[in-house]
């Protein structure tokens, strides 16, 4: 094989590093991968840089030694390397390199003063995980290694400068960082001078550079092939394509990067990301981040998805095991998705929370699973199903509305990929009743962000003069790529509306839960 017609792809995410090798067809040819865990340390959720080194060292290990079963060769090079991870957080440097502060991660919730007085400051949402938040807090907290910082960074800022010596990043991974003006793909000015108004420091000076998707971010230095694979064979000098986040290479792996396109990603979590066509108000619910070539994405995130479904399908699978009936997970799965396509549009007067955390959207700091019902109420297998299916996706709707109400966002093209989605027809049908429009699943939209990395190294290294990242992914990407599509009837979508009605109405029974148990 010719490695340099190969490139590579790596992302960090909560659960799994994983690492993606595509050939110059696009298509996955190789794969590594490593488990790991955040920390809660002094009450900070963190990743030490420890497990980030020894974990980025074994998922490559694992590349390596799959390319060797399959191909017999050596993986000493490839034609460009791609670097992602979780967005936001803060990693702060000193003018040596020297880390100033643990790693604080997107899912800390101790940032809400800053949040709220840059909010109300830049006219704009800054969510609380956003690394401008966690700085400014650290300022307000009188925290003592706050002077001392001369970089300022995110996990895959962090790596990729350990790679190449650079300290920048692609422009989708910065939006998380700071506000970006779409305009000229960079901070937006007006903003970095009014936090220089109120605390005095200019941020260019400690934040990364910032670069559109196709831009070269650097080269793969001697020191940052031994970071990768220490003791290896992989050489310096492989181009690096500039560093994005979670949510810009899940945008790229699903096609979803053209404005009025989006992606819909449903798992433990949900959130939709919607390329925008107008400047959209400040809305608490909603995050305004990039694509990876800089156009305005409209993000509505939430906590929780699928883990209160699949403490239910666990039941179920005790009670099969009870009647002696031999039934994989996967199987149950399948069976419980579908019996819900037989439950009633508004799931019979049956209600459920998902909460196993706190939500944002509904401004809950904590959450308790609950399911409830009226004594008229339709409690069937399927009707119970449904409710499940509509919990699970009833915060996110909450926030769609939002956009495609208030806001007037158009949506054309809606993409789902996750969990959800895995069992044929029936998460499409739902997730299309709860926005209103059709839905689209790509059969390779399950490679995930990895693959979106490799794909933002690809038009880094083969794209065409003038040739845009839409163009890119549509005509050299996803033109053969097969894809279902389907759309809720009017019934499915009234029958959501129903249901969330019930669910508003009845959220002040998930708050005293929250209080009481």
């Amino acid at each position: 094989m010719n490695l340099n017609k190969t490139v590579l792809g790596i992302e960090l995410g909560s659960t799994r590093i994983k690492a993606v090798l595509i050939d110059e067809k696009h298509l996955p040819i190789a794969s590594g991968d490593f488990e790991w865990e955040n920390q809660l340390v002094d009450g900070i959720w963190t990743y030490s840089m420890e497990a980030v080194h020894t974990g980025l060292q074994a998922c490559f290990a694992r590349l390596k030694a799959d390319v060797k079963a399959r191909f017999g060769t050596e993986l000493t090079t490839v034609g460009a390397i791609g670097v992602s991870a979780m967005m936001h957080g803060y990693l702060p440097f000193d003018r040596n390199g020297k880390q100033l502060a643990e790693f604080r991660t997107w899912r800390n919730t101790i940032t809400g003063e800053a949040a709220e007085k840059l909010t109300a400051l830049f006219g704009f949402n800054i969510p609380q995980r956003w690394s401008i938040a966690h700085l400014y807090q650290a300022m307000l907290n009188g925290e003592a290694h706050v002077k001392d910082i001369a970089f300022l960074t995110t996990l895959a800022g962090y790596i990729h400068w350990q790679l190449t010596g650079e300290k920048v990043m692609g422009v989708g991974e910065a939006s998380g960082m700071f506000p970006i003006d779409s305009s000229t793909c960079d901070y937006d000015e007006t903003m970095l001078k009014k936090f220089y108004d109120l605390t005095g420091l200019a941020l260019r000076s400690i934040l990364p550079k910032v670069l559109p998707a196709g831009a070269c971010g650097g080269t793969l230095t001697e020191t940052g092939a031994r970071f990768l694979d220490p003791g290896g064979t992989l050489q310096a000098g492989i181009p690096v394509a500039p560093c994005e986040g979670d949510a810009g290479t899940g945008m790229t792996a699903t096609n979803s990067v053209r404005v009025r396109t989006g992606n819909v990603s449903a798992g433990t979590s949900d959130f939709a990301m919607i390329v925008a066509d107008h400047p959209l108000g400040i809305h608490r619910e909603i995050d305004m981040v990039t694509t990876p070539d800089g156009l305005p994405v409209a993000m509505v995130h939430c906590n929780n998805c699928t883990s209160d479904i699949n403490a239910w399908v666990h039941l179920f699978a005790e009670f099969a095991w009870l009647l002696d009936v031999d039934i994989k997970r996967d199987q149950l799965f399948t069976l419980l998705f579908q019996i819900a396509l037989k439950g009633a549009p508004d799931c019979g007067g049956l209600l459920s929370y998902n909460y196993f955390s706190g939500e944002g959207v509904t401004d809950l700091d904590e959450g308790r699973p609950v399911f409830a019902r009226t004594p008229n109420a339709k409690l069937t297998l399927a009707n119970f199903m449904r409710t499940h299916l509509l919990s699970a996706l009833a915060t996110l709707k909450i926030g769609m509305d939002i956009l495609t109400g208030t806001e007037q966002v158009q949506i054309d093209k809606l993409y789902g990929h996750g969990g959800f989605f895995k069992t044929p027809e029936v998460g499409q049908r739902m997730l299309s009743a709860a926005v209103g429009t059709p839905v689209s699943v790509m059969e390779t939209a399950g490679e995930g962000g990895p693959y979106g990395m490799a794909l933002l190294s690809a038009y880094m290294l083969w794209h065409e003069e003038g040739e845009s990242l839409p163009d890119y992914l549509d005509n050299k990407v996803f033109a053969g790529v097969k894809s279902s599509t389907l759309t809720a009837t009017q019934e499915d979508i009234d029958g959501f509306n129903a249901f969330l009605a019930r669910y508003q109405k009845a959220l002040p029974l998930e708050r005293l839960a929250t209080e009481l148990l």
